[in-house]
Formats: structure tokens, sequence, C-alpha cells
């Protein structure tokens, strides 16, 4: 009897309850922060990757080392322009997947 009050719930199913369903604004802003710190983490990667400090970086794209410490830990809303410059310095392909009322579209950089 006791398995029976233990039940495993999916991942899905806790952010539902947790941070609320799909289409919800709550659920909407976690899962836009969630893409954010997915993308600082990637670009923190790849600039390790080729062994360049956060300063070489900025550098590279004229911008202070601040303002990569900010984008990789996502605490700045930091320009397009200035996202798509540093996969540009890293010599990195990013794909951005738009979807509007049914469509999907595709932006390739």
């Amino acid at each position: 009897m006791k398995n029976d009050r233990l039940r495993k719930k999916s991942l899905d199913e806790m952010i539902d309850k947790h941070i609320g369903e799909i289409g919800t604004e709550k659920r909407d802003n976690f899962e836009e922060e969630l893409r954010l710190d997915i993308l600082g983490q990637t670009i923190r990667r790849i600039r390790e990757d080729k062994h360049l400090t956060q300063a070489q970086l900025g550098e590279m794209i004229g911008v202070k080392k601040a303002q990569i410490s900010k984008i990789e830990n996502n605490l700045t809303d930091a320009r397009f322009e200035t996202i798509l410059k540093v996969f540009r310095a890293l010599n990195a392909k990013i794909n951005f997947n738009v979807e509007l009322m049914n469509q999907n579209i595709q932006f390739e950089q």
C-alpha cells in the first residue's frame, strides 16, 4: 500500500503544478528565463573550450569583460545584436526558431 501513495511524477507534471501550466504568464516567464540561462551556459562552455577569457571575448566584439560575464550569468537583457556578435566571434552557428499561430519560422545565423 505504501507504493500506491508514492506515485512518480514527470518533470512536466511538477512544473505544471509548481510553476504553472503552459500558456500562463508565470510559466511563460519561467520558460524564457530557462532559455536565457541555457544560452549563457552555452556561450561560457564554447568560450572556455576555445581557451578564451571573458576579457578576450569582450575585446573581440567591442564590449567589456563585465558584459560577457552578465550574458553568461543571465544577469542582463543583452541586445540581440550583441548575442549574435558573441556567437560570430566564437565561430559558432546559432539557430532561432519562432512559432507563430501554428506556423514554424526558422532563422539561421
